[in-house]
């Protein structure tokens, strides 16, 4: 079923070469459904590649989803054209008054300071607790999922000592969870962050439930009991080449990264990766949408007082 977005987001024009069915909001006011409202809290500096990244996951569903895309006031992007963030985005001022069935924070490139030194810090701590009761269910990625288990649950992110960056092999803790219906035992998905949360930290929470770990990218999905909150610590969102991406960026500045582990084959940059995490990305978003949005959320909810 469709996701509703301005007709004009030029992540439409890739979305339709791929056949995932997007309709404009003027086609969308005529159809008498009640859509869910999703809104994306897009961190990542390739702001309009994670949007067809996410779009496209949203999209493959059987549910009409009603996108709002958001950036924080406070911060400079220093990638994204001011006029695209004006034309395609809202801040969170301009939609405080709002609820939404589904909320997903992506990841951001600062998970090397502290939390309370990233400059938008205190508008994030104030989306989170708004998140409380004017979203139903939130999708927490990377940096964004180390930040809501640091302000919800105090628990530390811990520094690695090289980036992880590649495809890793995850272990489903728990197959009968809801959240990983469909999943194999085992799964790819990509990693790329120099930071991580400790499996024990989680343990030490009854309220979180750990759903799959990795032998060397470690925790990868936790939720909360009743799904209110998801955390994922990788990227499944990620396309084939995005790793790809950051590497050849790292080693035009003069970082010397290493080959993301797992990717290219035969560990040659010149060779194309396999895309391995592709149905395991669509098979995440869809069981959140499904079992922690559209049939948990009441059918009311955003038309009722914050």
């Amino acid at each position: 079923m469709p996701i509703r977005i301005q007709s004009d987001l030029p992540a439409i024009e890739v979305l339709e070469s791929e056949n995932i069915f997007v309709m404009p909001l003027d086609r969308a006011a005529g159809q008498d459904i009640r859509p869910l409202k999703i809104a994306i809290l897009n961190l990542m500096p390739t702001k309009m590649e994670t949007e067809t990244q996410l779009l496209r996951l949203l999209g493959n569903t059987p549910l009409q989803v009603d996108v709002e895309l958001l950036h924080p006031a406070t911060h400079i992007s220093k990638n994204t054209s001011p006029s695209h963030l004006n034309k395609y985005y809202r801040t969170f001022n301009q939609v405080c008054a709002k609820r939404f069935d589904g909320l997903i924070v992506t990841g951001a490139p600062v998970e090397k300071l502290d939390f309370h030194e990233v400059d938008y810090w205190e508008e994030m701590c104030r989306i989170m607790e708004w998140a409380r009761t004017n979203v139903y269910s939130t999708l927490y990625i990377c940096w964004g999922a180390q930040a809501g288990l640091y302000y919800y649950y105090g628990i530390e992110k811990h520094p690695l000592p090289e980036k992880l960056s590649g495809i890793y092999n995850h272990k489903v803790l728990n197959p009968y969870h809801p959240l990983m219906r469909g999943f194999d035992d085992n799964y790819f998905a990509p990693h790329s962050r120099y930071t991580q949360v400790l499996l024990e930290d989680i343990q030490k929470h009854k309220e979180l439930i750990p759903l799959a770990v990795s032998d060397l990218a470690g925790l990868h999905i936790v939720a909360e009991r009743g799904g209110r909150r998801i955390f994922v610590t990788g990227h499944a969102e990620y396309d084939r080449d995005t790793l790809a991406k950051e590497y050849f960026r790292d080693l035009n500045k003069g970082l010397d990264p290493k080959v993301p582990y797992n990717y290219f084959p035969n560990d040659d940059p010149a060779q194309t990766p396999p895309f391995t995490w592709r149905s395991n990305a669509h098979l995440l978003v869809a069981n959140w949408l499904n079992y922690y949005v559209y049939q948990q959320v009441p059918f009311d909810f955003i038309h009722q007082e914050g």
